[in-house]
């Protein structure tokens, strides 16, 4: 089997577009306020890094592995929803995204953007009980197994997949960043919730007693394994690797909301002693 470089320009143009743009908006942010201001360097390492995971994921043989063997295709996702999603969110580009645009064209688009049924839409997305939802339906969903090999027949399907897991994730992961540090005690709930539920959906196939996906492994035996044993690797993947990306978070979140609390823990017990004295 050959494995070359994917260049579906449904795939390749977006990330060339988004690029572009990021490229073009922090370089005129960076000209005008200089190098580090307004946007960190390391907000823009974060984009690249995420932006590099999608190239890796959509662009790179990984994809042409992924549409034979299981296993990779569930690396695939992983990497879309647990490595890009969440390092695009923190990178915050939307902004950057419009510096790039013509100063008209982004008048448009921020009008358009604080208009009530826009707004009403937005802050409804990305609130974390509907964000976290909204992921755990589109993992769920396309995992069911006819619907999951259907995705190998049809390009169409394939690509709406791929595209619901990275935008739910985004959201998913945009909703819990953006709250206050106070709030990421309940961020990290629904990041451990989603662990929950992708580990048992990665423990449902690792365990289960026969193929469930004919179509995803039928090309196993090239790659020296069965269609059981492809199947339990790609379970095992979005069980151990998958949850601990989202335990990792679900503790980073519990470590920044204890250390907002301190501070005011500390003045409560200062406010006690003045009081006692």
């Amino acid at each position: 089997m050959t494995l070359e470089w994917e260049y579906d320009p449904a795939v390749a143009i977006p990330l060339a577009v988004t690029f572009i743009l990021y490229a073009v908006g922090l370089s005129k942010l960076w000209r005008r306020a200089g190098a580090g201001r307004g946007v960190t360097i390391a907000q823009s390492l974060l984009f690249a890094s995420g932006w590099l995971s999608l190239v890796l994921a959509l662009v790179s043989p990984l994809h042409e592995y992924a549409e034979h063997l299981f296993t990779a295709h569930m690396i695939e996702h992983e990497v879309l929803m647990t490595v890009a999603a969440p390092l695009l969110a923190l990178s915050r580009p939307i902004g950057i995204f419009l510096h790039a645009l013509p100063g008209s064209w982004r008048a448009i688009i921020v009008s358009g953007a604080h208009r009530k049924i826009i707004a009403g839409i937005w802050s409804r997305l990305t609130d974390p009980l509907t964000a976290t939802v909204l992921h755990a339906v589109a993992i769920w969903i396309w995992h069911i197994p006819a619907l999951l090999d259907a995705t190998l027949t049809n390009e169409m399907l394939h690509r709406l997949q791929h595209l619901s897991f990275l935008i739910t994730a985004l959201f998913f992961w945009w909703a819990i960043i953006r709250r206050p540090m106070m709030d990421y005690g309940i961020g990290a709930l629904h990041v451990l919730a989603t662990m929950m539920h992708t580990t048992l959906l990665g423990a449902l196939l690792t365990l289960a007693p026969r193929v469930l996906y004919p179509v995803q492994t039928a090309d196993a035996r090239l790659f020296g394994l069965t269609p059981w044993e492809d199947q339990q690797l790609a379970g095992l993947v979005m069980w151990v690797p998958g949850g601990a990306i989202y335990m990792a978070a679900a503790l980073y979140l519990v470590a920044l909301w204890l250390t907002s609390r301190l501070p005011k823990r500390g003045e409560a017990l200062l406010q006690m002693r003045s009081a006692n004295n």
